[in-house]
């Protein structure tokens, strides 16, 4: 090796180790995760560290981000429900009921969309304005009173130390803003990982004794031509909505699966005309983002609306029977999907599939404790009073 090489390559190990230093320096986020998941993408204006994941942890369950101190993002996103809450639909601190049931927030660092009928929401950043400052309708109520949550945040003396840990190069007056709030809370929702269910350790780590029969013959049924289930429910995150670190451009799927009778002509229920709100477009009415199955043990009631309460009735009474609509001995709707063709099932079959669904629950995932409340009780808002 000649001297001018020897230089350079003890100057390339410099450098790797600088870099390696000051990425421990900031707390850089150890991913950790299987082989066989890729990293998720992150924006290169908010890389994930360790301190910001801490931060947007203490902001995630901090009802101070609410007007009257009742409302924390966690209060729609319970661990124990897979950060779903249990309820038809979101209602916010006025009382003021959504026509959205909420989504869990399970391996959403792997969405390219992040509501179900808005698809010009593909940055979780921008998302978490929607809930704090948002007015149609109110969940948290903050529209206005961007100083008061500043103000609340800075006085705070956990949050003195977690700001300037999460955001070392900023000066103390930049320290409390949208930007470091939002993209605090977009760094811990990016860490909520879940690929550790039974069925994984069956389908990836080759445990072939982490299904029981009835769920193997659910999977059968699952991906088979004849219920068909994987088309929009499949892939590393069972949906047909996905983007990673190895992926060039997502994948979207927004579907009408015929749950109302939309026509294209305007004549729909109110709050399901779907991404239409959006694109203007008639012909999608109706189409709503498929949500992963990951979890869905645990995510009941169940569509946009909430409006199937179990499992079971959204394979039997919904899908089996080319959409709830028909079922219901009404037309069938111009814009369903062709996908959803129906289906012959059994109750047997149907119990067989509710058992497959039940092995995609990660245990682990909705126990484990870093993603849980970190702050002692009583101390996440509800003690300050402005």
């Amino acid at each position: 090796m000649t001297w001018k090489k020897q230089i350079l390559l003890s100057i390339a190990v410099v450098l790797v180790a600088a870099a390696a230093l000051s990425s421990r320096s900031l707390g850089a986020y150890q991913w950790d995760l299987p082989a066989w998941v890729p990293l998720p993408r992150e924006p290169a204006s908010n890389p994930t560290t360790a301190a910001k994941v801490a931060l947007g942890r203490h902001l995630f369950y901090d009802k101070r981000l609410s007007a009257n101190h009742t409302v924390a993002c966690a209060t729609c996103h319970e661990q124990a429900r897979a950060f779903t809450d249990g309820r038809r639909t979101v209602m916010g601190i006025t009382g003021q009921i959504s026509k959205r049931n909420s989504m869990s927030l399970a391996n959403v660092a792997y969405l390219p969309t992040l509501t179900w009928g808005n698809p010009q929401i593909e940055s979780l950043e921008i998302q978490a304005l929607i809930p704090i400052f948002g007015e149609q309708p109110v969940e948290m109520g903050m529209a206005g009173k961007e100083a008061l949550l500043f103000e609340r945040l800075s006085t705070e003396p956990i949050y003195q130390n977690l700001f300037a840990a999460a955001y070392p190069g900023l000066a103390d007056a930049e320290l409390y803003s949208l930007s470091t709030v939002t993209k605090a809370l977009a760094a811990f929702q990016r860490i909520l990982l879940s690929f550790n269910s039974p069925y994984d350790r069956y389908k990836h780590g080759k445990d072939k004794k982490a299904l029981n029969a009835a769920a193997k013959r659910g999977e059968a049924l699952f991906f088979g031509e004849r219920m068909e289930c994987y088309h929009c429910h499949a892939g590393l995150n069972f949906t047909d909505n996905i983007q990673h670190a190895r992926l060039a451009f997502p994948e979207k799927g927004f579907h009408n699966t015929g749950l109302y009778n939309e026509d294209g002509r305007g004549a729909y229920p109110m709050g399901h005309a779907g991404i239409a709100e959006f694109t203007g477009r008639d012909e999608d009415m109706g189409k709503f983002r498929t949500p992963s199955l990951r979890n869905v043990e645990l995510t009941a009631p169940y569509m946009h609306d909430g409006s199937i309460a179990t499992l079971e009735e959204v394979i039997r009474n919904h899908y089996a029977k080319k959409g709830l609509a028909v079922n219901a001995g009404k037309a069938a709707n111009p814009l369903r999907s062709p996908l959803i063709a129906g289906f012959q099932v059994s109750e047997a079959e149907i119990r067989d599939v509710v058992e497959f669904l039940k092995s995609l629950t990660d245990r682990n995932f909705v126990k484990n404790p870093r993603l849980s409340n970190p702050w002692p009780q009583g101390r996440e808002g509800t003690a300050y009073r402005d």
